[in-house]
């Protein structure tokens, strides 16, 4: 199996658009980042993408990506959801809906942001298409099996929004989060892989800041961890220098095996 870091940028991206500081005018292509998504693909050929940022069709594209079997909404913000029209493609392909799975909040947020996918009386013009796609709310604490593979998702906290974090086998993405609680660390017991948000070295109110993910990481204990949501504020050869063994910056279109 693996897990492919498509974006790994804040809601701004990297380079932040009128910036000339040091990373947004980098040369390291590591330094560019798009809208934070990743996409799963299992042993047997399932493929799980995990939101849907704005910048999808490239992150896509640039992957090599050809198949999408259902998409785990971690929240309904609108970089991790604008997206989503560039799910068209595959339920056109397939001739069928592409399941959506997340928090009831968010996919009702989905459906009310974007009507005209969900609206059965908004039909596309004769010769033209729109996403055909289904919701299916999940509760943290409960796996569900996605296409065959069996996915937990973990409740936590984003300010006063609820985002959901999933654990894949032996692979966990959290992005988005304020704080790791230990029921959660508990419930990623034995993971070999962390995918973990880390927004800069300072607090910020609804996302974990580099020293706490650090934290968090240590005391999860998997074999590898990788910081995504990462902003113009951290180039990533100086912050791969500043982190401890086993942590390491993510970066778009970083591919991660088991």
């Amino acid at each position: 199996m693996k897990l492919t870091l498509l974006g790994t940028g804040t809601s701004f991206g990297v380079p932040q658009v009128g910036c000339r500081c040091e990373v947004c005018t980098s040369e390291d292509p590591r330094d560019k980042r798009t809208r934070t998504s990743a996409l799963f693909e299992s042993d047997g050929g399932v493929s799980l993408l995990i939101d849907t940022s704005p910048e999808l069709r490239l992150q896509l594209t640039r992957a090599g990506a050809s198949q999408v079997d259902a998409v785990l909404y971690t929240h309904a913000h609108a970089d991790h959801i604008n997206g989503i029209d560039d799910l068209r493609i595959f339920s056109v392909q397939a001739q069928a809906p592409l399941p959506l799975y997340g928090p009831s909040e968010a996919l009702k947020q989905i459906r009310t942001s974007f009507q005209y996918i969900f609206d059965d009386t908004v039909q596309p013009v004769r010769g033209t298409s729109k996403p055909s796609l289904t919701l299916h709310p999940i509760e943290a604490g409960h796996p569900v099996s996605i296409a065959g593979v069996q996915v937990r998702p973990l409740g936590m906290e984003h300010g006063p929004m609820r985002v959901f974090g999933y654990r894949i086998g032996p692979i966990a993405y959290l992005t988005d989060t304020q704080s790791v609680p230990e029921s959660i660390r508990r419930e990623l017991d034995g993971i070999e892989v962390l995918v973990l948000n880390a927004l800069w070295w300072r607090p910020h109110p609804t996302h974990l800041s580099i020293p706490e993910a650090i934290e968090a990481a240590v005391s999860i204990g998997a074999g590898r961890t990788f910081l995504t949501h990462l902003t113009h504020e951290t180039g990533h050869a100086d912050l791969a220098s500043r982190l401890p063994d086993g942590i390491e910056p993510g970066y778009d279109g970083l591919v991660i095996d088991l």
